[in-house]
């Protein structure tokens, strides 16, 4: 296992970045994106995924040079056209503009039509809470799921992520809608390893703790069995109505996923309540839960967010772990 700095791994990647055709804004800022998800932990959707994001460039599915446009405005609602640039940039893009609008009225809400694969969705959750709003993300995604009850995919584990803003360290749930995400499962795999529970079924139709068995039958188990179905399914009808793209439905028609349709929910906290009182209710609820007796003796209670910023605080002291195939394909670009 390499252990790299988090200096080095963004000078990697803004070298690899600038090689394939993004101008040096873009470089750094993807760069950045992709680096962050990686000393928070989530390396299936930072160093372990990059390689696939930039064959979605070199497949031409995903554009370079592309500014997203604007094609509605209604109030604090606002509708824009991704065009298939970038996805992690775009994502950014909205959720700074969702910021704006929050900032301006409120709350804002920006839907985005033609995007790509935003990476890990938790970096806009995060973007948010860092400007001060509570924030509420959405994307659907290509049928990689059933629906309950079904034999086959024909649903998206469409992720989601809601933010808090909190002086102690913000809180952040990022989640897709099956029982383990893709990247979850993906990383498990590489390792050899099981999942702790079970997250699926085989190609008999077992359920099965193998994340391989489960990524070749495509049959993952939604979140909370029928209540993630359900959701997954509103998620999908949200971001398609309020964007006017893309369902799961006509991804799945493609030759890749992409062209998704997401939507960025901002909320200005300091608006909502003053500084103090957003304090005192967050606080009340954070400590009423971290205050419960823990099940094993000596352990502790988390709250969304809490883990990552301790992987993050670890890494960026001793260095981030990657997986050593993972870095040397890496390195053989630059």
């Amino acid at each position: 296992m390499a252990v790299v700095t988090y200096k080095k791994l963004i000078e990697v990647f803004e070298q690899i970045l600038s090689d394939t055709g993004f101008s040096e804004t873009e470089s750094e800022l993807c760069a950045k994106i992709f680096a962050n998800s990686t000393a928070d932990g989530y390396h299936s959707h930072g160093v372990n995924r990059f390689g696939e994001f930039l064959k979605t460039i070199t497949d031409g599915h995903v554009q370079l040079g592309i500014k997203p446009e604007r094609e509605l405005a209604l109030g604090s609602f606002e509708r824009w056209n991704g065009k298939l640039g970038a996805g992690p940039l775009n994502a950014d893009f909205c959720t700074k503009r969702a910021i704006e609008l929050a900032k301006e009225s409120g709350m804002g809400c920006v839907a985005l039509q033609n995007g790509s694969h935003w990476m890990r969705g938790g970096s806009y959750g995060w973007q948010a809470a860092e400007a001060g709003c509570i924030a509420l993300c959405f994307t659907n995604t290509s049928p990689n799921m059933p629906s309950w009850g079904a034999k086959e995919a024909n649903t998206g584990n469409n992720p989601l992520i809601v933010a808090v803003p909190r002086e102690g360290g913000h809180i952040v749930l990022d989640m897709a809608l099956s029982q383990f995400s893709y990247g979850k499962m993906w990383n498990l795999s590489m390792n050899g390893k099981e999942l702790p529970f079970e997250g699926g079924y085989n190609a008999e139709g077992e359920l099965t703790t193998d994340p391989k068995a489960i990524l070749d039958s495509k049959r993952l188990l939604p979140t909370g069995y029928w209540k993630g179905s359900g959701l997954s399914i509103l998620v999908d009808l949200l971001v398609t109505l309020l964007s006017s793209g893309k369902s799961t439905a006509k991804i799945g028609e493609m030759e890749a996923e992409y062209g998704l349709s997401q939507v960025f929910i901002c909320f200005d906290a300091k608006q909502m309540n003053s500084d103090g009182r957003h304090k005192e209710l967050v606080d009340e609820i954070i400590h009423h839960v971290t205050n419960a007796a823990p099940e094993k003796e000596g352990g502790t209670i988390e709250y969304p967010g809490s883990q990552t910023r301790k992987r993050r605080a670890k890494h960026m002291k001793e260095g981030i772990p990657i997986n050593d195939e993972v870095w040397d394909k890496l390195l053989a670009r630059v």
